[in-house]
């Protein structure tokens, strides 16, 4: 792998990181609160936290490959700088989710903008590759 490359491949490898971690605080949770695999409801408190693992893996989906068509596109920098503001506002998500279901929006809407960012840029930077070598 290039040098250029290695932040990217951090930011990828903390993005897996911050959803082992999040998984880990599910099965925690568990344990906590008495809800039994293979149940998935149970406390509010399990639930939030049910909710948080569940759709940190739905938004990995998107996240991941926006993340290398970008990098690989149009600048590993900023993808790697994108990838950051997406970790940042999964922790944002997590935190304010964990309190109430109502303060997850701004945690929510950074992870959302950051994923835009990258799609639009790696449309945007395939786009380009793909005029070029017409």
């Amino acid at each position: 792998m290039s040098q250029e490359f290695l932040w990217p491949a951090f930011v990828t490898l903390l993005s897996l990181l911050v959803y082992t971690v999040l998984t880990g605080l599910v099965g925690s949770a568990r344990g906590k609160f008495n809800v039994p695999a293979p149940a998935t409801s149970g406390h509010p408190d399990f639930e939030r936290r049910l909710r948080v693992q569940a759709n940190t893996l739905e938004q990995l989906v998107s996240f991941v490959p926006a993340l290398w068509i970008f990098s690989l596109s149009i600048s590993p920098k900023w993808g790697a700088v994108l990838g950051g503001v997406w970790i940042l506002g999964r922790i944002v998500y997590a935190i304010g989710y964990y309190q109430a279901a109502a303060k997850r929006g701004i945690g929510f809407a950074i992870t959302q903008m950051a994923t835009a960012a990258l799609l639009l840029g790696g449309l945007a930077g395939i786009g380009m590759k793909i005029v070029k070598g017409l």
